[in-house]
């Protein structure tokens, strides 16, 4: 094989013509960690050991002609928000014992080995993944491989890193204000929040309805495959939607030319910055000479960042109160404002909140009667200097306020996918969001492979 990284459907075809092996790919991974996850600090947990006799088993069962699936033996890793069973699950907090039993698998881990996927270890994220960057006091300053002193964005940075810099071939990342398809777009990777339930989840997130669980990948094809695995249903999950109907590999390959695409270039409200609109536009003019019918039209609903802010703080302040006595001197500061701002919320104050969350929802289904999806920008900045909540200088004092494009189909539920669509004159990613009306996974994902085909990535 050359040099160039592979997909997960690449690897697999390789294996199935015996060019290569499931312990060479995973050697390959953990070659590639030892090599750059100095620099990107993607992994906070690896065990060469585990994934090994993973590789091994996989490798028999091609040898023998019995793969489990599509993504028998690919090196993949999991957000350490996801139980792990054998594994320390600390969400990167200072606050979490790790030295307790570990014994269960959420339902991505489960299902993930039951796929046969190798499982290289857990990727970094900020305490509870309560921002759009990845660092915390634990676990210290997760960085973009496409530029270093770049943030990876968050809070699956990990995910993305890992991937984009050939660390594991795809990820599980969680996303409850924009935690997939932020990094996604930062690191130029795909990254996909599929409709609420699609993944099931356990235990319960504290951010409850906003939270999801997103496949990342560096293909359309493999984002696919990837959330054939995860949608099986959990019985812990009782949000859990049933099975799908069809396999989303298959539903990539829908011709969707035709179909009539909203373009919003800011929501109607957002400050974009013009390399950023200029690169996002470009990519919207090829899915348009592709036969997308595009209108430029917005969705009509202005900025819903202070019910986020309810429903977010007060999951965090919930979830925090259960941490043990002193947690606050250990938590990332940050955190500890928002522990304090969702202490203050009433009852009435979150109902409230649910209530703009359920209009807002009711006004996209409406506004997708008329458009088959959604375009916008993923996140109107390129990544920033790590170490950051924020840009520097821009003024800005919370994360939301620099991902105004992501936290509102959160709230939605609906599906949205982060592709890559070029990268900047420094060198930067630029992802392309595609938005669906709930349960139209597949669709998302076939737009995404349209704009895939049409602007093939390559990284700067």
């Amino acid at each position: 094989m050359n040099d160039r990284m592979l997909t997960a459907s690449e690897l697999v075809a390789a294996y199935a013509t015996g060019e290569l092996s499931p312990i060479e790919a995973t050697q390959n991974a953990l070659q590639a960690i030892e090599a750059r996850d100095g620099d990107c600090n993607a992994y906070c947990l690896v065990d060469a050991d585990r994934a090994l006799e993973q590789a091994k088993a996989s490798e028999i069962r091609w040898r023998d002609g019995n793969p489990i699936g599509w993504l028998d033996g690919v090196p993949s890793s999991i957000k350490d928000m996801f139980l792990t069973q054998g594994w320390p699950t600390v969400r990167g907090s200072k606050s979490i014992d790790p030295d307790q039993p570990w014994d269960v698998d959420s339902p991505v881990a489960a299902r993930m080995r039951e796929a046969g996927l190798v499982l290289l270890g857990k990727t970094t994220t900020p305490e509870i993944a309560w921002k759009g960057v990845t660092d915390s006091p634990l676990q210290g300053i997760t960085r973009n491989p496409a530029d270093p002193s770049k943030t990876a964005g968050g809070s699956s940075g990990g995910s993305a890193a890992a991937v984009a810099a050939g660390m594991g071939e795809l990820s599980v990342g969680t996303d409850g204000g924009g935690s997939v398809r932020i990094p996604a777009s930062f690191c130029g990777i795909v990254g996909l929040k599929p409709t609420h339930g699609r993944i099931p989840l356990y235990p319960a997130s504290p951010f409850g309805p906003l939270s999801h669980a997103g496949p990342m990948a560096r293909s359309v094809d493999d984002t696919a495959l990837l959330l054939d695995v995860l949608s099986i249903p959990d019985h812990r999950d009782p949000a859990a939607l049933a099975p799908p109907v069809g396999s989303f590999r298959e539903a990539v390959r829908r011709d969707v030319r035709g179909l009539i695409a909203a373009y919003s270039p800011t929501l109607g409200y957002v400050d974009v910055d013009p390399e950023i609109a200029e690169i996002v536009a470009a990519a919207v003019r090829a899915l348009s000479d592709a036969g997308l019918h595009i209108e430029q039209t917005d969705p009509g609903f202005a900025d819903p960042k202070p019910a986020f802010d309810i429903l977010w703080s007060s999951g965090a302040a919930k979830l925090l109160d259960s941490f043990p006595a002193g947690s606050e001197e250990r938590t990332d500061p940050g955190l500890r404002k928002v522990w304090e701002l969702g202490k203050t919320w009433s009852a009435s104050d979150y109902l409230d909140a649910t209530a703009e969350r359920a209009a807002l929802g009711i006004l996209m289904g409406e506004f997708h009667t008329r458009y088959d999806v959604l375009i916008t920008p993923t996140v109107p900045i390129a990544a920033f200097e790590a170490g950051h909540n924020v840009p520097p200088g821009s003024g800005l004092s919370e994360w939301p306020e620099w991902t105004p494009f992501t936290y509102p189909f959160n709230m939605t539920q609906q599906p949205a996918i982060s592709v890559p669509a070029g990268h900047t004159s420094a060198g930067l990613p630029v992802g392309l969001q595609i938005v669906g009306p709930r349960h139209s996974d597949d669709l998302v994902l076939a737009v995404a492979k349209l704009l895939e085909e049409v602007r093939p990535w390559a990284p700067a």
